[in-house]
């Protein structure tokens, strides 16, 4: 797999902004709710389409 193989950026998807896997789930989005303080296991409960490694990677596209 690669470092950030989940991260999609499509100009006609959320205006072209970091995407989760071409989905109206935005990088910045998981961002702001970790921020907040959601556990991980908080944020997939609110978004199951979403996996672990989405938000992991989410993470390292920011760092």
């Amino acid at each position: 797999m690669k470092l950030l193989d989940r991260i999609t950026i499509d100009p006609g998807i959320c205006l072209g902004q970091p995407t989760i896997r071409g989905m109206r789930i935005t990088v910045s989005l998981i961002l702001k709710l970790v921020g907040s303080g959601m556990s991980i296991e908080e944020i997939l409960a609110a978004y199951p389409e979403l996996e672990r490694e989405d938000i992991l990677q989410s993470l390292k596209y920011a760092a």
